[in-house]
């Protein structure tokens, strides 16, 4: 199974010409949008969000994450080996979190060997024989977790890479990002928190306003803004039958505190 996360948005080809490259390297492969409006020209926050929405996936799924700001430049394309899932992407704080969780998953399996088995690095050395230099989602990202998606190992030569002992920027960044990270089409802003890092009962703060905790959305009255625990374990801004985006200074970017 590959799954798509990209902050490319559903217009125009970037979706479907990915899907073709796919469909042609790797047929019958199961290929899942899991999301495509990621925060944009933002991996670090969009890094977070990626790392949130891991626990339903399966065990080798391959994740192929795309936010590339910096795509022609100097940053390195990675293959990561990370909590029993493989990424591909850009070495540009993007896959920081997946891999910070897979080495502390390692770390709490308490030997050397697990944690070789569940995080690892590699600089994808592969090209196609045509690269551009704007897409390389498509051109160069996309068939490699294709490679994968078939059982190619990184550093064979089917998928010529090199390892990495410290490869991701980013990656000794705090395990949680204490700011907006994400709206939805609700108007609900996830934050890169972590409910189960928060103290139980903790609300959060972001500039003049004060949001209470709740267990869920029927726990408060229509049109109080609160904050929760979501169901991708972060911590939420909404508003019950509103939208906590119409409140002033909630955007992505926003920094917020816990209280």
């Amino acid at each position: 199974m590959i799954l798509l996360y990209t902050d490319f948005g559903a217009r125009g080809p970037y979706v479907g010409q990915m899907h073709a490259v796919l469909a042609a390297a790797a047929p019958g492969v199961a290929v899942i949008d899991l999301m495509h409006d990621a925060p944009a020209f933002a991996p670090v926050p969009a890094g977070y969000l990626l790392a949130a929405l891991l626990d339903p996936l399966p065990a080798e799924a391959v994740i192929l994450a795309v936010v590339d700001p910096g795509v022609g430049s100097a940053r390195l394309p990675l293959v990561l080996r990370a909590g029993g899932r493989w990424f591909v992407g850009p070495d540009n704080g993007l896959l920081a979190p997946s891999w910070q969780r897979g080495v502390a998953e390692g770390h709490a399996e308490g030997r050397a060997e697990a944690r070789a088995e569940t995080h690892a690095a590699w600089r994808i050395d592969w090209r196609p024989p045509a690269l551009s230099a704007s897409f390389h989602g498509r051109d160069l990202f996309a068939p490699v977790a294709a490679m994968l998606a078939q059982g190619a190992q990184p550093g064979s030569a089917a998928l010529p890479a090199t390892p990495m002992p410290r490869p991701i920027i980013g990656a000794d960044g705090p395990p949680d990002l204490a700011e907006i990270i994400y709206i939805d089409a609700y108007g609900n802003a996830l934050t890169g928190l972590r409910a189960a890092a928060v103290p139980a009962g903790a609300g959060l703060a972001l500039g003049p306003h004060r949001f209470a905790r709740a267990r869920t959305f029927s726990a408060v009255a229509p049109g109080t803004a609160f904050a929760y625990e979501n169901a991708h374990g972060l911590m939420e801004i909404a508003v019950n039958q509103g939208r906590a985006d119409a409140l002033d200074g909630v955007a992505i970017g926003a920094r917020v505190a816990v209280i």
